[in-house]
């Protein structure tokens, strides 16, 4: 940890941290430039890791924080956590339902949510930006959470959620850019969709770091929420595209390795 970040305050040290994850989309997505297709095994691979890694953050960075809050308030230990976990939950999937959205590698006849004549390429970008936006809320709101003084929660594990939601992002940049340059959209096109992809981490970052440190009484709550609607992306949308293909063997490894490396992660330096 360097000082100048240490110097931020909660918010700024959110912005910074999902700033990071945002560029990480973008590497990813500029694999475009280098490649006009990945295989479908490789694909699958990183797939299966983000899974992995979201999974792991789900309970180690955001999970366990909440039930050892609620338990040194004094409170009844599962119940805020099984609030806030299936509201999150609840909450992906109403958005799931309403906002249109294409998942790479369907045709535009199988777009979800509301019906609308968008084009392909919006819809892709649509598609990862859900993914995203439980990702950059759960690290602002463990960015808020560290600056309560929380001890069941801290810099050491935000950062390290932070690092592993960047990691995993590198995948979700190339699923959106890749498949559109392979259609015969240019390379410079193709990009600016893949990392705009994961322009909404910031605004959900800050969102969720202000709205932990004004109502702290909810933070295991809101540790909570992040990470039920993390499990939903990972159940909903990463694990069956990783295994579209009938991969199992490579998405499964995939996923058991990015499950040990935010464990790590977050066990190491949380």
């Amino acid at each position: 940890m360097t000082v100048w970040f240490l110097s931020f305050s909660p918010v700024e040290q959110a912005l910074s941290a999902t700033l990071f994850t945002w560029f990480v989309t973008a590497l990813g997505a500029a694999l475009v430039f280098f490649f006009k297709t990945i295989s479908r095994n490789s694909m699958d691979a990183m797939l299966g890791g983000a899974a992995g890694v979201m999974i792991a953050a789900s309970y180690w960075s955001l999970l366990a924080p909440a039930i050892t809050m609620v338990e040194e308030q004094g409170g009844i230990p599962w119940l805020p956590p099984l609030i806030g976990f299936l509201s999150g939950g609840a909450f992906l999937w109403g958005v799931d339902k309403i906002l249109p959205h294409l998942h790479p590698g369907f045709p535009v006849a199988e777009a979800e949510g509301i019906k609308t004549s968008w084009q392909r390429s919006v819809l892709l970008v649509l598609a990862i930006t859900l993914h995203n936006i439980p990702e950059g809320l759960a690290v602002g709101v463990a960015f808020g959470a560290a600056a309560t003084g929380s001890p069941s929660a801290n810099l050491g594990m935000a950062m390290a959620l932070a690092l592993g939601i960047g990691l995993q992002n590198f995948p979700e940049g190339a699923a959106v850019s890749i498949p559109l340059r392979r259609e015969g959209m240019s390379r410079l096109k193709s990009f600016w969709y893949g990392q705009l992809s994961g322009a909404v981490e910031p605004v959900a970052g800050v969102f969720g770091a202000f709205a932990v440190i004004m109502m702290q009484p909810l933070l295991p709550y809101a540790l909570s929420f992040a990470a039920g609607a993390m499990i939903y992306v990972v159940a909903e949308e990463l694990i069956p595209e990783s295994q579209a293909e009938k991969h199992s063997d490579v998405a499964t490894i995939g996923l058991m390795l990015g499950f040990a490396l935010m464990m790590t992660l977050d066990v190491a330096l949380g």
